[in-house]
């Protein structure tokens, strides 16, 4: 953690190239938005009250998200560019001292450890600035960084003010900065939009500095991949694409089997415990955790929900909103949503779904059952077919079954209704009155048979 070091990520922009009505830093890779990747970076580095995101088009939205993250905006009303968007946060800024580092909300794959590297090559060399530079085949487009014979930086051209010379240049400019506060708010102002855009760029500040006496240092990143920005669908999908399978390697050296990890589809904010099994073709999002000795069949969708030690999810099972407790399985084929709990040994089958449910503890409910608003306690059996009638057409209804109850197959439960513990449900029941305590509730027709029937018809 660099105590001393402030944070400001440019989030402004609107990102015509990714042709979206919403702004750029709002769309999602690895399973949350670009300005959420820059923010969980940036909180790995520098405590909360030490971050700030710079917001313009679409503000409230953004806002929404960075507030969310418990982190601080600065409003850019106009898009002037990145240097005015730093001095847009001035006043809250200039008396902070320290190290002031400067990213981009769009660059999700910057890891931590080189934003350390930058603050620390800035102060470990005295410079007034570092900066982070790649090699890239094709330059095309990017900044060039002109180095000065000692190495220092000597300055940033841009794309259209390069000459030929200085256009076969291969370092780049990733447009994250590292500056000593001091010489930085000492100068900023200097910045002039002497360019065809007419945009005050902080890239300036390196020959502005540099005038001044100071020296501009950099930090060259071997995999020019980190420093990929987001420009439209196609790098977003590469983004995903490299945060996901970050996740998926590491979770791998903690002691997480990913059966086919090159088919597994893993959130970032996801948490896996040691000796678990993540079958092929998974997806697991949100923030999922999943504890020690679990099992995730193939094909299965996790979602937001949590997972205790020793669960074992059958293939094909999608699973939002709940929760499981140690030693409960689910599966092949079930769903569980919207709140449902599943209790420890509790067992879900085939085609069983749960929605706003709570199934006790060694409770069971194997084949073909809808549960939904339900209460069911321990030791509780739900035959197959079994459905819960808790919809009216305008509101829902709850229904609640005591422990030990047997509820037999294909049984129909018209909410609001109680079956009390003990009590057994014949099959092929409609059930819409309150069943006492050990008693046998029958809710069908009586059987008649017809002799010689089906010989006339």
């Amino acid at each position: 953690m660099l105590n001393d070091a402030a944070v400001v990520i440019l989030a402004a922009g609107q990102g015509t190239r990714m042709k979206s009505r919403m702004a750029k830093v709002l769309h999602r890779a690895g399973g949350k938005p670009l300005v959420r990747q820059a923010i969980d970076t940036a909180l790995e580095i520098a405590p909360p009250e030490r971050i700030f995101v710079v917001v313009g088009y679409q503000a409230d939205r953004v806002r929404a998200e960075v507030e969310a993250a418990g982190v601080g905006t600065i409003h850019q009303t106009e898009q002037l560019g990145t240097g005015h968007a730093v001095l847009c946060g001035e006043d809250r800024l200039a008396g902070l001292g320290g190290r002031l580092i400067v990213f981009v909300g769009d660059c999700p794959l910057i890891r931590a450890g080189t934003l350390e590297e930058l603050a620390e090559m800035q102060r470990g060399s005295r410079a007034a600035a570092a900066v982070i530079t790649t090699d890239v085949d094709d330059p095309t487009g990017y900044g060039r960084i002109i180095r000065g014979a000692g190495g220092d930086v000597e300055e940033i051209v841009e794309q259209k003010a390069a000459t030929p010379a200085q256009l076969a240049v291969r370092e780049i400019n990733s447009g994250i900065f590292c500056f000593d506060s001091a010489a930085l708010w000492k100068h900023i102002h200097e910045i002039r939009p002497d360019n065809a855009a007419r945009e005050y760029y902080l890239t300036d500040m390196v020959s502005i500095l540099k005038r001044a006496g100071g020296r501009v240092t950099a930090v060259k990143v071997p995999d020019s991949s980190e420093l990929l920005g987001i420009n439209d669908r196609v790098q977003l999908a590469t983004a995903d694409r490299i945060l996901r399978a970050r996740k998926v390697h590491q979770l791998m050296l903690d002691g997480v089997t990913i059966e086919k990890p090159e088919t597994v589809t893993v959130d970032t904010d996801v948490k896996i415990g040691m000796d678990t099994v993540i079958g092929p073709f998974t997806r697991i999002t949100g923030a999922t955790e999943i504890g020690e000795n679990c099992r995730v069949g193939a094909s299965s969708i996790i979602d937001a929900s949590i997972l205790a030690d020793n669960v074992e999810v059958f293939p094909f099972s999608m699973i939002s909103a709940s929760r499981l407790d140690a030693g409960a399985q689910v599966g092949p084929f079930a769903r569980l949503r919207m709140g449902a709990h599943v209790g420890e040994n509790a067992h879900v089958g085939n085609f069983v779904e749960l929605k706003k449910t709570r199934l006790g503890a060694g409770s069971k409910s194997m084949h073909l059952a809808y549960l939904g608003d339900s209460t069911i306690g321990e030791k509780v059996n739900i035959g197959a077919g079994t459905i819960t009638c808790n919809y009216d057409g305008k509101k829902k209804y709850p229904t609640v079954i005591g422990d030990g109850v047997f509820v037999g197959s294909n049984s129909t439960l018209i909410a609001p209704v109680e079956i009390a513990e003990g009590a057994y449900i014949g099959a092929g029941s409609v059930i819409n009155q309150k069943v006492p305590a050990r008693a046998l509730a029958l809710g069908r027709s009586r059987q008649v048979n017809k002799e010689g029937w089906s010989k006339r018809k």
